[in-house]
C-alpha cells in the first residue's frame, strides 16, 4: 500500500476578498502558518487593520498528515455559524498548514444562521480561491556518518536514487543530511543500513 506523501498548502498569504449581504461585508484572507503563534500575530493585525469591524472570525489546521490540529473560532457569531463553515472549506479544498479569517462589518440587518453560515463559507471560499495552492511532499530527512574513504560509495546511492542533500560536512569523518519521501523512506533507510562502515540515523522532527 502506498503511504500518502503529499499535502496541499498555499505559499503566500491570499489576497483581500469581500463578500456583501444585505449591507454586512465580510473580507477574507488566507495565510500560509506553521505555527500557533504564527495564527495568533495573523489575527492580532487584522485586529487592528480592521478595528472598526464587529467580528474576526476563523479556522486553521496545522500538520502535514492525520492526525491534524485544528481549531474553528465563532467570535461572537451564533455557535457553529462561523468558524465551522470557513473550516468546511479548509477541508473542501484539502489544504493544510493553514489560517482562514473573515472579518464582518455588521451592516444593520441580521442575516439569520443560514445567511451567516453562506456568507462565512463564501467568504473563506473566495479567499481560497484567491490564493495559489501547492503541492507539497512529506519528506523525512536522515543523518548518515562514514569514514571518508566510504565518500564514493554513498555519493553512488545518493545520485542513483536522486536524493536531496540538505546538510554537509566533508572531513576525515563525514556526516550528509539527506531528505527522502515518506514513501521511500523504509527502502532507502534499510539501503544505507546494509552498507558495510556507514550508520544512518532519523532525525527527528
Amino acid at each position: 500500500m502506498e503511504i500518502k506523501d503529499t499535502y496541499k498548502t498555499i505559499v503566500k498569504p491570499s489576497e483581500e476578498v469581500v463578500f456583501k449581504d444585505r449591507n454586512s461585508k465580510f473580507y477574507g484572507y488566507a495565510y500560509p502558518v506553521t505555527s500557533e503563534e504564527e495564527i495568533k500575530e495573523h489575527i492580532e493585525a487584522l485586529k487592528k487593520s480592521h478595528h472598526t469591524a464587529r467580528h474576526w472570525c476563523y479556522a486553521w489546521q496545522l500538520g502535514k498528515s492525520e492526525p491534524f490540529r485544528f481549531r474553528a473560532n465563532d467570535d461572537g457569531e451564533p455557535s457553529n455559524s462561523a468558524g465551522m463553515p470557513i473550516y468546511g472549506q479548509i477541508q473542501s479544498f484539502d489544504v493544510t498548514n493553514i489560517l482562514i479569517v473573515v472579518v464582518r462589518y455588521f451592516g444593520g440587518t441580521k442575516l439569520g444562521v443560514g445567511g451567516l453560515i453562506n456568507a462565512y463559507r463564501t467568504g473563506a471560499q473566495l479567499a481560497l480561491e484567491a490564493a495559489e495552492i501547492v503541492e507539497q511532499t512529506i519528506n523525512i530527512d536522515y543523518l548518515l556518518i562514514f569514514d571518508y574513504k566510504n565518500m564514493n560509495k554513498v555519493m553512488r546511492v545518493i545520485k542513483e536514487r536522486n536524493l536531496n542533500i540538505t546538510a554537509q560536512q566533508l572531513e576525515m569523518d563525514c556526516r550528509i543530511t539527506i531528505s527522502v519521501r515518506k514513501n521511500e523512506a523504509v527502502q532507502i533507510f534499510e539501503l544505507f543500513e546494509t552498507m558495510y562502515e556507514i550508520k544512518i540515523k532519523k532525525i527527528e522532527a
